[in-house]
């Protein structure tokens, strides 16, 4: 029997304003055929690793239009992060791992931002200005809130209750990519081992990294806490007392099957001796 009660999918009336991007009704902001905004696969996985994954998908719900962007924009990686969901869910199988991750762009709202954050529904992200969110009404705010960050955030506490509950407290690990040129520089690290207050999975995937050249391996790089990105890990890593950390991926190294076949090979490699370091 599992130790987890997947999320219903939401059931909202249909219509969009293609136009404006956005629909005159967001009270219910999600449709039928848009389903639920959270997935979790293998729940019952017998490894501690759960692998959650913010910025999975680069998809708008129906009532959003496009937001006011081209499709180029679209399927750049202001919308989300390319790969890292390939990348998750091969992990998924080497490590038999669990998986949690958000069904809509971060456009609509980055479930690795609180609430009150602007980097939640950014009006401006790298040199993208994004028309569907200027000037959003607090009702709207409310309701992207409603209908994307709390199926999200209360999937994955109640995933992790549930867990601690039957003694088998997870390992949090978050999974990113990120874009190889950003505001014109180029970033020559291709793995980001990040962390906030508790370093302690991190300094040890970053020990087992450091045995190979294969990957230039960095930690708190391209981001860091300063950067408001380590929300998850926060709230769902440091307050429930667990082993967590953050994978940042240059995506150009999981642009395709074999690059993103690689990837996860080496990760499960790092992150498997990681943990049985940490355990004696």
């Amino acid at each position: 029997m599992s130790d987890f009660r997947g999320f219903e999918p939401l059931r909202e009336k249909r219509g969009a304003d293609q136009a404006t991007g956005r629909g005159p009704d967001l009270t219910g902001l999600l449709t039928e055929a848009d389903g639920s905004p959270v997935a979790v696969e293998n729940p019952d996985a017998m490894s501690p690793v759960l692998l959650v994954c913010e910025h999975a998908s680069r998809r708008l719900p129906e009532k959003m239009g496009s937001l006011g962007l081209s499709e180029e924009a679209l399927k750049s990686h202001i919308a989300w992060d390319p790969g890292a969901l390939a990348v998750s869910q091969l992990l998924v199988k080497s490590l038999d791992a669990a998986l949690i991750y958000q069904r809509f762009s971060r456009l609509v709202y980055d479930c690795n931002r609180p609430p009150e954050a602007d980097a939640a529904m950014p009006a401006v992200s790298e040199i993208f200005e994004i028309p569907g969110n200027a000037s959003i009404s607090a009702a709207e705010r409310q309701a992207r809130t409603d209908a994307l960050y709390v199926p999200f955030t209360s999937t994955l506490s109640n995933f992790i209750a549930a867990r601690k509950a039957a003694g088998r407290p997870p390992v949090l690990v978050t999974m990113h990519t990120f874009t190889p040129v950003y505001h014109g520089k180029q970033r020559d690290v291709e793995i980001g081992i990040l962390h906030d207050d508790d370093s302690g999975l991190a300094d040890a995937m970053l020990a087992a990294a450091g045995k190979t050249t294969h990957y230039a391996v960095r930690c708190n790089e391209p981001y860091g806490p300063a950067d408001g990105v380590t929300h998850t890990l926060i709230q769902h890593g440091l307050k429930n007392g667990l082993r967590n950390v953050m994978i940042e991926i240059r995506n150009d190294l999981v642009s395709n099957e074999i690059g993103q076949k690689v990837m996860a090979d080496y990760l499960t490699g790092i992150l498997g001796e990681s943990l049985r370091a940490l355990s004696q």
